[in-house]
């Protein structure tokens, strides 16, 4: 049997760590690794989790499964997150899932189960695993055009332009906000106008959010999420706690489902079965934290003071880039750097170019020069500006 197995291809970001943990520079900077990092280059643990497990801790009083989509107080606590109540309860189904990459799996399937004949279209780039799950689950998808190379921004009639094609019923997966890997997100009128489209065109919007707080607040990266689903009967949500609650191994995350009140049943069964199908019951202590910080005034404070200060981190970098860049490049041709959102910004470079930023500076990014914004550190901002401006302007 398993000696017909072909070997899957190799993971690019995998591959870069592998990498850097080998290369015995002692001046490397990883950019390349999606997680956030503060001044020290450390992950922390968040102060409100610790908070939060530490309550946890002295008042819990059972690891016994929770039901199989999960606990309703967490999805109580993450649809008031993302949806700030413009949709009663009476309309959403959820369930708890294996962190993000578990609730875009969970929704491909329930997407695959209602209709095999639909197909999602996801935007190029996108996150790599968003196509990767489609096809696990064979679901047909589509590319439309996204991201404008030449600007930093987006793509907006060709994005349009490719929609166009989508049937009736089809699915079109929308980033809710800082964009992975481009940082270019769509805007206020942008959301508006794709809202109408969506709507005439009977089309379902599924909003992947994975980076609430990381733009521009906790409310502000919601907006579009938001005004979707206040004004569609239909939208399918996949959220990630990893992130903006530094959950990365504890993988809590949420698919949800908004739809007529009458639809509302079945789904929320349907959504539980394939649980049950998958992982059995979803892991309850990252969405247990979640839900303690979301449910406590103190905690909840002290959660969006502490992601403020990661965000304004983030920005702060992104900002100085910029402007190092403009110095080091003598133009401004990377100043849409300092206006995207989020982790991540894409810097176009071919794999020669990224090869040679690795073997002669030292600097690890991954396929199209996507780049962890979070990997910087005021101290090295000057000399990866140079190195980038040395390299990609040639």
């Amino acid at each position: 049997m398993f000696h017909r197995l072909a070997p899957p291809p190799p993971d690019v970001i995998l591959k870069v760590m592998q990498q850097f943990r080998e290369d015995p520079r002692t001046d490397k900077v990883d950019l390349g690794v999606g997680v956030y990092r503060d001044a020290s280059g450390q992950t922390p643990v968040m102060r409100a989790v610790k908070a939060a497990e530490a309550h946890l801790v002295a008042t819990q009083d059972s690891k016994g499964y929770v039901a199989m989509a999960g606990d309703t107080g967490f999805h109580k606590a993450m649809a008031g997150l993302l949806l700030g109540g413009v949709v009663g309860e009476e309309r959403i189904a959820a369930a708890g899932t294996t962190g993000g990459t578990g609730a875009v799996r969970h929704v491909m399937e329930l997407i695959h189960t209602a209709d095999p004949q639909a197909r999602v279209w996801i935007s190029q780039p996108t996150w790599p695993n968003h196509p990767a799950l489609a096809g696990s689950v064979g679901v047909e998808w589509r590319p439309y055009r996204y991201y404008d190379a030449a600007t930093g921004g987006l793509d907006r009639a060709g994005m349009m332009d490719d929609l166009a094609a989508a049937r009736e019923g089809d699915v079109v997966l929308l980033h809710g906000c800082c964009h992975n890997p481009t940082g270019a997100d769509l805007g206020e009128a942008d959301w508006a106008e794709m809202a109408a489209f969506l709507e005439r065109r009977k089309l379902i919007p599924f909003v992947d959010i994975a980076y609430q707080g990381f733009g521009e607040g906790v409310d502000a990266d919601a907006a579009g999420l938001r005004h979707l689903a206040a004004r569609l009967p239909r939208v399918i949500v996949a959220a990630s706690a990893a992130k903006n609650f530094g959950l990365y191994r504890e993988r809590a995350g949420l698919a949800m489902v908004i739809c007529p009140e009458e639809e509302r049943a079945t789904t929320q069964a349907m959504m539980a079965w394939l649980n049950r199908s998958s992982t059995g019951f979803p892991p309850d202590h990252g969405a247990r934290v979640v839900t303690t910080i979301l449910q406590d005034p103190m905690m909840k404070d002290m959660w969006l003071e502490e992601l403020a200060e990661m965000r304004e981190r983030v920005n702060g970098l992104r900002g100085a880039l910029a402007t190092a860049l403009r110095e080091a490049s003598g133009s401004d041709r990377f100043g849409y750097l300092g206006a995207q959102k989020g982790m991540f910004s894409l810097l176009g470079a071919d794999e020669a170019q990224i090869e040679r930023l690795r073997s002669e500076y030292g600097l690890y990014l991954v396929g199209g020069g996507r780049m962890n914004i979070a990997g910087l550190t005021e101290e090295v901002i000057p000399r990866v500006a140079a190195a980038l401006a040395a390299v990609l302007d040639e």
